[in-house]
């Protein structure tokens, strides 16, 4: 939120300071003094206000401007998708899928299954509503096989964040690429290459290595998803059904995703009548919304549940996630806290004359403006927007563009932690404190940005 008539004054420096002593604090109240994330949150949030010197008049305003501009994207996401995941766990569904799904692929690759399914449903599906949706057959998986949850559900949350990050028709790295100039078709294939090995490393066999740190499972951390309490269900939906369940959010979304790859390549006009209604349809809240209403119907009132009675089973699934979305609101409102303060504005000043090779400039920008400020989104357009200029002076090929703009995204997730509302997120669906959230997602977050980073600097070379 930019404050009319107001400019920062401090230097990058105090700025940085500041932010670092804030972050900080967030993590003393919440892991040392067991002050509720919310509170503590909402509280550094007004303190970093004032340290910043944002006039006192605008406080509120631009706290209440971050908080309500996640809860815009999250809450209808989160509580979508709660709903659909409550209703195919009621039905059963969920462990007919899990069942399929571990009679398939065997018990040893369930985790790996998982993850291949999440990459596929990845393509179209945005982050948050990918996870939501696929939270419910994870923990089915984790309850039909009794193993510790971070083995099933780390490759699944990775597969989506890396395709949220790499690949085309995403919005951060379609910014990016129109920011740079780049090829969309290069920028989408360099973009799955970096994705293939970061998913393996850092989801399934780092999933792996938490698993064993953190052997918690369903009966011990609770979730907002159930996951199977071991009672049959008399007629459970049949697993073609609950795929297409599953499949109908995915293909409403992949139909917005993929008028939007339209658009940008020039193909249809984004004028059009039926653009507008095609893409409205198959944006993330109304694709779930719609899912939901169809869930409803084949997964309640066809299996004879009335009425009154699905009302109680989509209302039970709300309450858990209060929690998550006030806390993932209030996540949003301490990272809007730090960029209105002028701290994106300061360390772009102060990076953008490193004299480092542009490839390594462009992630190291992207890198420190994501852990200032936790907005992926804002790192990344930051990022190409500042190095843009010299990279088309540079005279590269369209394949060391494209890596490049892959590059700037790998930058761009650097180390997800408090400033993060994906940080909160994570750690709340899979009932994660923040000390365990720090050490498992803060560290994978840090692994796939390293990672793809190393992936798109080798293709910068051979390109």
């Amino acid at each position: 939120m930019e404050i009319e008539g107001w400019s920062q004054t401090l230097g990058a420096a105090p700025l940085l300071a500041i932010a670092a002593g804030a972050i900080a604090l967030i993590l003393v109240l919440v892991i040392r003094f067991k002050l509720h994330a919310f509170l503590t949150l909402v509280l550094v949030s007004l303190l970093t206000a004032f340290a910043t010197g944002i006039p006192s008049g605008s406080i509120v305003d631009v706290m209440l401007d971050g908080f309500g501009g996640t809860l815009a994207s999250v809450a209808l996401l989160v509580g979508l998708g709660a709903m659909l995941g409550k209703l195919i766990e009621h039905s059963g569904g969920a462990t007919v899928l899990a069942e399929t799904m571990i009679r398939m692929f065997g018990e040893k690759r369930a985790p790996l299954a998982l993850g291949v399914a999440s990459l596929l449903m990845g393509f179209p599906m945005f982050f948050d509503a990918g996870l939501v949706v696929m939270l419910p057959i994870v923990f089915a998986v984790a309850a039909r096989l009794g193993g510790p949850v971070l083995l099933y559900a780390m490759p699944s949350a990775v597969a989506f964040s890396a395709m949220h990050v790499f690949v085309p028709p995403h919005p951060g790295p379609v910014t990016a690429t129109e920011l740079y100039g780049a090829n969309l078709g290069i920028v989408l294939l360099i973009g799955l290459v970096c994705v293939i090995p970061t998913f393996y490393l850092t989801g399934v066999l780092w999933g792996r290595v938490t698993a064993r740190k953190f052997p918690f499972t369903l009966e011990t951390m609770g979730g907002i998803f159930g996951g199977g309490d071991g009672e049959p269900v008399a007629n459970p939906p049949k697993v073609g059904t609950v795929i297409a369940v599953l499949l109908l959010p995915m293909a409403l979304i992949f139909l917005n995703t993929g008028l939007d790859f339209l658009r940008a390549a020039g193909v249809v006009d984004e004028n059009a009548v039926w653009y507008g209604v095609l893409t409205t349809l198959g944006s993330s809240a109304v694709a779930l919304l719609i899912s939901v209403l169809v869930a409803l119907v084949v997964l309640g009132s066809r299996r004879g549940e009335n009425g009154s009675a699905l009302e109680k089973i989509v209302d039970s699934s709300l309450g858990p996630i209060c929690s998550v979305v006030l806390i993932t609101g209030a996540g949003g409102m301490f990272g809007g806290v730090l960029r209105s303060s002028g701290i994106g504005d300061a360390l772009s000043g102060a990076l953008s004359d490193l004299g480092l090779p542009l490839i390594l400039a462009a992630y190291v920008i992207a890198v420190v403006m994501r852990v200032a400020q936790g907005s992926a989104t804002v790192a990344l357009v930051t990022a190409a927007g500042l190095m843009a200029p010299a990279v088309e002076a540079a005279g590269y090929s369209a394949g060391q563009i494209a890596a490049i703009t892959v590059a700037t995204a790998a930058g761009s997730v650097f180390a997800s932690h408090v400033n993060d509302s994906g940080f909160w997120l994570v750690g709340r669906l899979l009932n994660m404190d923040v000390a365990t959230t720090l050490r498992t997602w803060t560290v994978q977050q840090t692994l796939e940005s390293v990672i793809g980073f190393v992936m798109a600097g080798a293709l910068f070379l051979i390109l």
